[in-house]
């Protein structure tokens, strides 16, 4: 499978070094274009390739991992999702320094994720867990808890297959709205790193 990223920064490149060593291809863009990236693609290996953002866009399953002031911009005049899974991995900071959670008023990040990529089949994950994590995901007492949440149940069956072939343990939270209430800042899933003891154990 070709995995696109929108995004390179370290919870991007923990999932796709997650997927090189599965076996997958991965295409990595960023904002400063593919020349940035020859480096980075290098270390990772012949599978992993630079592209622009509407190259990684155009995999059979992307992950959106950029800043959240980004997120417009990065989804911008990008070629129809045509049913392809987009994996939202962003976290709603308006800033960093300072600190500023965005005010979203009455909706969830992945629902305007979603209104600016129609026809993509929107999945919330990898916002709460930190890149450490998602890196080694199989750790002394068990697997790291994957949450999830969307509003298409087989997108959301297909990005928890891939994370449980990784060595997560998805868990289902609901939709974008109920889910990603639980997940986003602010939420009590926010953070939170899990694990579901082994059951050979």
């Amino acid at each position: 499978m070709k995995i696109g990223f929108i995004g390179s920064g370290s919870v991007a490149l923990a999932f796709a070094r997650q997927a090189l060593a599965a076996g997958h291809e991965v295409v990595l863009s960023n904002s400063r274009g593919p020349e940035s990236l020859i480096p980075l693609v290098a270390e990772l290996g012949p599978r992993a390739t630079a592209g622009t953002r509407e190259e990684a866009a155009s995999a059979e399953i992307v992950m959106l991992a950029v800043p959240w002031p980004s997120v417009p911009e990065a989804l911008k005049d990008l070629p129809p999702w045509n049913d392809r899974i987009l994996v939202d991995a962003t976290n709603v900071f308006e800033s960093l320094d300072p600190v500023v959670v965005a005010d979203l008023g009455c909706r969830t990040g992945s629902e305007i994720v979603a209104n600016l990529a129609p026809e993509a089949r929107v999945v919330k994950a990898f916002n709460s867990l930190y890149a450490e994590y998602i890196a080694s995901p199989v750790r002394e007492g068990g697997r790291v808890v994957l949450f999830h949440a969307g509003d298409d149940a087989a997108a959301k069956g297909q990005v928890a297959k891939i994370a449980e072939s990784f060595g997560f343990a998805p868990l289902d939270v609901g939709g974008l709205r109920t889910g990603g209430v639980l997940m986003q800042l602010g939420g009590p899933l926010s953070g939170q790193h899990l694990l579901r003891p082994d059951s050979s154990e």
